[in-house]
């Protein structure tokens, strides 16, 4: 058996990836969150968990009490369009807290690590994007995310480190933050249209963009650590067909079976961004299956036994000059 350790663990892509792991092998899975965008609730009672984050002084000992064969690194804080007016916040927990886990795969042997990177790497790169663009981000949210997968490169040639790179597209589903005001689109409109409010836009809505069910992303995820034509790769994860904004707000409210929309100031971001496939294809095995409305009825389906949770709301901003009026 193995040990696989998972941070961000009780997030959407770590918890679901624990789940999978669990259910299909018989490795043994470790995990550490703070819980500052994640819920206990989401973690497997299978999984020995660490309530801590990767920025404190015991991280290292606990990863050297572990010492895990495969680490899978998705702690991150991803809202992009929130990331100018929190750069340190941004850096310290996402790039800062990348290098500690380096260093300690490093330290420890670990067979290899598995980052997940982004989308907003690509910038505005012409879509669909693929693999061998040179990154143009344009938040320091895309260029914490572009850093750590240099920094990564450099473990690998300096140390010997093995490494595959994943850029997911837009995942969703079930377990994933819906109470947070900066991040996730569809959660934050399915909390909206819960607390009875019109679900927001910014911009025209002509933005497109392609969104991946979670369901059909963890299989790739496990595999990107154990097979042989993923190593020292970067592969975009999902997203095979991309939609508007507009598009992907209707198709949603066809699935709630009511709601508006309201048109709110547009914000800095990439118009179009959506990615290629085909080498998660070739590389993960990765397979569209579930339908933009199939997966949102699911997680619409989840999305409303869930508790009342406070919604988060940043208490301060880093650089409150030009930020948008709708988060003022």
């Amino acid at each position: 058996m193995s040990k696989y350790f998972i941070t961000g663990i009780a997030g959407l892509l770590g918890s679901n990836l624990a789940d999978y792991i669990l259910k299909n092998t018989k490795h043994d899975v470790y995990g550490i969150d703070d819980l500052s965008g994640g819920y206990i609730d989401n973690v497997n009672p299978k999984v020995v968990l660490h309530q801590k984050n990767i920025l404190d002084e015991d991280f290292d000992e606990i990863f050297a009490n572990v010492k895990p064969d495969y680490v899978y690194h998705f702690a991150a804080y991803a809202a992009e369009g929130l990331s100018p007016f929190i750069r340190c916040f941004n850096y310290d927990n996402n790039l800062k807290s990348t290098a500690k886990v380096v260093n300690n795969c490093i330290r420890h042997n670990v067979k290899r690590i598995v980052f997940t990177s982004s989308m907003a790497t690509y910038g505005r790169a012409e879509p669909p994007f693929h693999e061998d663009l040179i990154p143009q981000p344009i938040d320091p949210y895309g260029i914490a995310k572009y850093a750590c997968e240099m920094d990564i490169k450099v473990a690998g040639e300096q140390h010997g480190l093995d490494w595959c790179i994943i850029r997911p597209h837009n995942v969703y589903g079930i377990k994933q933050n819906i109470w947070d005001k900066y991040r996730n689109v569809l959660g934050i409109w399915m909390y909206q249209h819960l607390n009875g409010q019109p679900i927001t836009i910014f911009g025209d809505g002509k933005q497109t963009r392609a969104f991946s069910y979670i369901k059909d992303s963890v299989g790739p995820l496990y595999r990107a650590s154990q097979s042989d034509k993923a190593s020292k790769q970067i592969i975009n994860l999902g997203g095979i067909k991309e939609c508007t904004i507009d598009q992907a707000a209707d198709t949603l409210l066809s699935v709630m079976g009511s709601g508006t929309k309201k048109y709110m100031q547009a914000r800095h971001e990439v118009k179009h961004a959506y990615s290629t496939y085909k080498k998660s294809e070739d590389l993960l095995g990765f397979s569209h299956k579930t339908s933009l409305y199939d997966g949102l009825q699911c997680m619409w389906d989840w999305a409303k036994q869930r508790p009342k949770r406070e919604r988060f709301i940043w208490p301060f901003y880093e650089l409150d000059k030009g930020i948008y009026s709708f988060w003022r």
